[in-house]
């Protein structure tokens, strides 16, 4: 199906020994890819090109990451990182922990102990949680005022690195900054020369939306536990913070609820094209859950009622209008089924599937989906709706729903999901002006699953081809008309899964869009530049490479020469 050679997706263990196992064949790719991609893509910049590559070169300015910060103030003098370097981390636990993560990123590339120390000390990388005032864990140290639940601190000078926050997803975030500004072989898997140099000066950073976010479709094709974890990896490193799951839909059903045992067990029995299909156990959902924790992401269930809904309507013949059961679905038409509105079964199901789901999910959010109801009537369509929300607050969580939610009648604090591709929808903004919080996911802009054009090997293109600077080039506090600015809570990049089967088609799919989504929902409106843009995410190549991702070399962007 793919162009380019494909590394073997089956591969056992976790994500890091994983990415080991995928740096020979990521060569393949990337070799590949850029064969492929010809003449198009212009050549980047020598001084970009030996930033991004060359270990000896200068160190990375601090306006090169993404998502782009929100203040950057230059200095003078970089910091070196040596084999005595210690990262200190206070008496904080959380501290500890975020020591712990940074120290397992760095060590395999620069070879350097980098012991985690509780010691104080005015060298090193320090990572801090401070409170609003100033110098609140001591000299040297700056307050964390105006930083906010994720914004962070980041102090270079020539004696130290400085992460500073009040939160741990704070230092988290800043850490992800850091690893930007290191030689991009840092990624790496095995000891790399160095030297390991990061630039002065001061980046003070927080996020535009509370709401960053990244769709993943585990039912069209299902996808295992450690390809998850792979893909909170990536997300993470690009500030994204939750982690939507599609947990069930016409073709599969990929929970297991105790109470309805088949749903699973024959519901998530197969996929698009008849594969064998497969569910998550409820530890391997905590295990989802706890990793992407680990990572700051949040994880957002999402079961898609009352449409969507064939492999559950195949797993019980209750739960149809007629007592009968279709058969399994493995093809990608949408809109032709429907929960049994009427029937009161139809709601004993959905409170157990949300108390069961609600029960395993610490998050504040559980997505009921709503869209493509083409086989439910409007009034059928209202009436589910407002027996199902009231569902959902009694087990303490918020309403989600796709944008059509908002034409019956949301819920007190729900939040409906936009997925056109005009923002002229009247009933989106009216609900909007009415209290209902908005998350951005138009799909001809966010879609990761659309294909970059007609030669794309993967995806669809019924929301038209949306190359990288589509992708990027669009404000989510402007683009649905009529809808106040403060409705909107930010964006999220769905990836929905009809023609993607294995982890090197997620990343092909997700980079390079993925990081302008994650930047649009970062960084603050001013910033948002494409002629930038282009050249910083440029820049990433070198990163990817050494990570092991597969991505698209856009003809948009000009990539660094093949070194």
């Amino acid at each position: 199906m793919s162009r380019y050679p494909r590394c073997d997706a089956s591969l056992k263990g976790t994500p890091v020994r994983r990415r080991r196992a995928r740096l020979l064949c990521s060569l393949l790719l990337t070799v590949a890819a850029g064969a492929g991609a010809g003449t198009a893509a212009t050549a980047a910049p020598s001084s970009l090109a030996a930033s991004a590559s060359g270990s000896a070169a200068a160190p990375v300015p601090l306006d090169r990451v993404v998502p782009a910060p929100a203040s950057v103030r230059p200095g003078k003098s970089p910091y070196t990182l040596r084999s005595a370097t210690p990262i200190r981390v206070g008496q904080s636990r959380a501290a500890r922990t975020a020591g712990d993560y940074l120290a397992g990123v760095l060590r395999p590339a620069t070879g350097y102990r980098l012991p985690v120390t509780a010691r104080g000390g005015a060298d090193g990388i320090r990572l801090r949680l401070v409170g609003d005032e100033r110098g609140a864990e001591g000299p040297g140290t700056k307050g964390a005022k105006g930083l906010g639940a994720e914004g962070y601190r980041l102090e270079v000078n020539r004696r130290a690195v400085t992460i500073s926050a009040r939160t741990s997803a704070g230092l988290f975030h800043g850490i992800q900054t850091l690893r930007q500004l290191l030689p991009a072989s840092v990624e790496r898997a095995t000891r790399q020369p160095g030297p390991w140099r990061i630039s002065g000066g001061t980046i003070t950073d927080v996020p535009r939306y509370a709401w960053r976010g990244a769709m993943l479709d585990v039912s069209r094709h299902f996808f295992t536990v450690d390809q998850v974890k792979a893909y909170v990896d990536q997300l993470a490193l690009y500030k994204i913070n939750k982690l939507h799951l599609h947990l069930s839909d016409d073709q599969g059903w990929r929970i297991a609820i105790d109470s309805w045992p088949r749903l699973a067990t024959y519901g998530g029995s197969t996929q698009v094209g008849g594969g064998p299909g497969g569910y998550y156990t409820k530890a391997d959902y905590r295990e989802i859950v706890r990793y992407a924790a680990s990572r700051h992401l949040t994880v957002v269930p999402e079961v898609d009622l009352p449409g969507h809904t064939n492999a559950a309507l195949a797993s019980y013949a209750d739960l149809n209008c007629d007592g009968v059961a279709p058969p399994l679905y493995t093809g990608t038409e949408v809109g032709f089924s429907s929960l049994c509105v009427p029937k009161e079964v139809t709601y004993d199901f959905v409170d157990d599937v949300i108390r069961e789901l609600a029960a395993l999910t610490p998050g504040r959010y559980l997505h009921i989906g709503g869209d493509e109801a083409h086989s439910t009537s409007h009034a059928d369509y209202v009436a589910f709706m407002d027996r199902v929300q009231p569902i959902v607050a009694k087990y303490g969580k918020t309403v989600l729903g796709w944008h059509q939610l908002t034409g019956a009648r949301p819920a007190r604090g729900a939040i409906a999901q936009y997925w056109g591709t005009s923002g002229d929808e009247k009933e989106v903004a009216d609900a909007a002006k009415n209290g209902t919080r908005l998350i951005l996911s138009p799909a001809n802009r966010a879609y990761l699953d659309m294909k970059y054009d007609p030669s794309t090997p993967l995806g669809l293109s019924w929301a038209g081809y949306v190359e990288a600077k589509q992708s990027y080039d669009w404000d989510p506090g402007s683009y649905i008309a009529g809808a106040p600015p403060s409705s909107v809570l930010g964006v999220e990049a769905p990836l929905w899964s009809e023609t993607l089967s294995t982890s090197d088609h997620i990343e092909y799919m997700a980079f390079p869009r993925l990081p302008g989504i994650a930047e649009l929902g970062w960084s603050p409106r001013s910033t948002h530049n494409w002629d930038d843009y282009r050249l910083r995410l440029a820049a990433q190549a070198p990163r990817w490479d050494a990570m092991g991702i597969d991505y698209h070399r856009s003809p948009q962007v000009p990539w660094p020469a093949a070194g």
